[in-house]
């Protein structure tokens, strides 16, 4: 792919990605809604390829942008045809004909694509999975199904929002599923007889050998294709559940065991995040006999302090409690724990179901790359709809497309080596030079801020209200790279730094 400035999501800020866009409705051409969401979820080389070769927005009326609930305010038809004009002509290659690259296996069994819901309330009952399977995703975690009764709270969610509104993470104090076991048996039945070549991964929790085993058996039965077992949810009332499971390994080891000769389908043990180190919960579980292990769960959290009743957020009846925190901002954490799991050689062998912040293809592509066959969604879902699985997937079959790799499973673990529990193995000899793109700068001096604040003193804010280098005092830290708006700042080829230079 050659080298552009790319359309980002902040070029659509005001787009509210409406069910039933009436710009989509008004357009002849039903361009816009798909267009639009092709940029928002980092999509847009995807986006321009599947554009009709006319460029139909050059002299059009402009009815979308008329019909937008916004009042105009989303550039439509600049979007459209920036993609149009400067993406599509730039391609390496066309939209794939099919999806078959896409293709793989949990633990032996046949996947479509390596999507699932992860285990929550987007997969808690027959209707709801039944819409996400028709939508395209290629099974469901089931939301955890346990042998005791759940009395929810309410208010139960709680979020941290970025600029424009959008869930950046996201707090949930929610339990597990509040439907009986033969409810739930009953979805397994009717989800597997009408769509058979989904995959149902049966979540679980037991509070006992004889229960975990009595769960496990009864989800095969009924249609289930693998077990997860949840050591790891941070809600539960009842001490010795949940994540209190994760925090022993002899407890994962002994409850692995107790559903793993209970069952002849797969098992994964799902871990918790809220310890210091996973190996050793995933070490049990393997010897426990787990297929695979899944993670991470949510971390514990509390957030949203209200400065007038000083209670946190969800507030229900003026209590609130710890509870699990999800969404984007999760992301490096979890990957910081698949990148351990995935070098850990103990553990070769075992399959890798990750999640935690995924929201785009590119999000679960890192996943894939530290480890993962098989990537789990929930918040992204929680905020914008099974609908996300196109882009997850168009985004994803484009990529391997273009980099001509014919099977996701060859990308898994391709990044571990690229990372270091120590910083001792850096270089550190070199340096890279921030380089200023001033033809696109617009002068308001945030580098300049930036560097003199929490840097070092390194640019110098010219009358013309453009940077320049001083490189004996830069160390190049990139500070400057991350905090320009205008994406005007880029990194210069790596050299060995001399006195003197003049960047």
């Amino acid at each position: 792919m050659k080298l552009r400035q790319a359309t980002k999501r902040s070029d659509i800020l005001k787009c509210l990605l409406c069910e039933d866009a009436p710009c989509e409705a008004a357009c002849p051409y039903h361009l816009p809604a798909k267009t639009l969401r092709s940029v928002w979820f980092d999509n847009e080389d995807c986006g321009a390829a599947n554009l009709p070769e006319v460029n139909y927005c050059k002299d059009c009326g402009g009815a979308c942008e008329k019909a937008c609930i916004c009042s105009g305010e989303v550039p439509i038809r600049q979007t459209i045809m920036k993609l149009q004009e400067e993406v599509k002509p730039q391609l390496d290659v066309p939209a794939p004909e099919h999806m078959e690259r896409l293709k793989t296996s949990l633990c032996g069994v046949p996947l479509e694509n390596p999507f699932l819901l992860s285990s929550s309330v987007v997969a808690s009952n027959y209707e709801m999975c039944a819409r996400a399977f028709e939508a395209g995703w290629a099974g469901a975690a089931f939301k955890t199904i346990c042998n005791f009764d759940i009395h929810e709270a309410s208010p139960r969610f709680a979020s941290v929002t970025g600029d424009n509104g959008s869930m950046i993470g996201f707090k949930n104090i929610e339990q597990l599923s509040d439907h009986s076991v033969e409810e739930n048996m009953k979805y397994f039945r009717q989800l597997k007889e009408k769509y058979p070549t989904k995959v149902i991964l049966a979540s679980i929790m037991g509070r006992n050998e004889e229960e975990w085993g009595y769960l496990a058996k009864k989800c095969e039965e009924n249609g289930a294709d693998a077990v997860e077992l949840n050591f790891s949810c941070p809600n539960m009332e009842e001490g010795g559940l949940g994540s209190d499971i994760g925090l022993v390994p002899e407890l994962v080891e002994r409850f692995t065991r107790a559903a793993k000769r209970s069952v002849d389908i797969p098992v994964l043990a799902k871990l918790t995040p809220n310890v210091s180190e996973m190996s050793s919960a995933a070490e049990a579980a393997k010897r426990g006999r787990a297929d695979g292990i899944a993670a991470i769960n949510t971390i514990k959290s509390v957030m949203g302090i209200n400065r007038h009743t000083y209670v946190s957020s969800p507030e229900v009846k003026g209590c609130s409690a710890v509870g699990g925190y999800s969404g984007r901002a999760v992301k490096p954490i979890a990957l910081r724990f698949i990148s351990e799991i995935g070098r850990n050689p103990k553990l070769d062998g075992m399959h890798l179901s990750g999640m935690g912040g995924i929201e785009t293809w590119m999000d679960a592509l890192e996943f894939m790359l530290l480890g993962c066959g098989t990537v789990q969604v929930t918040t992204a879902v929680m905020q914008y709809g099974y609908r996300i699985i196109d882009e997850l997937k168009a985004g994803l079959n484009y990529y391997l497309a273009e980099k001509g790799v014919e099977h996701i499973g060859d990308m898994v673990g391709q990044g571990l080596d690229s990372v270091s529990d120590s910083t001792d193995v850096l270089e550190r000899d070199s340096i890279v030079y921030p380089k200023f793109h001033r033809d696109e700068c617009v002068g308001c001096g945030r580098c300049y801020v930036s560097c003199r604040d929490g840097g070092h003193q390194a640019i110098i804010f010219g009358e013309d209200r453009k940077p320049y280098l001083n490189p004996k005092k830069c160390v190049g830290c990139h500070l400057c790279v991350l905090v320009c708006p205008q994406g005007a700042i880029t990194s210069s080829q790596r050299r060995i730094k001399k006195n003197g230079d003049d960047t």
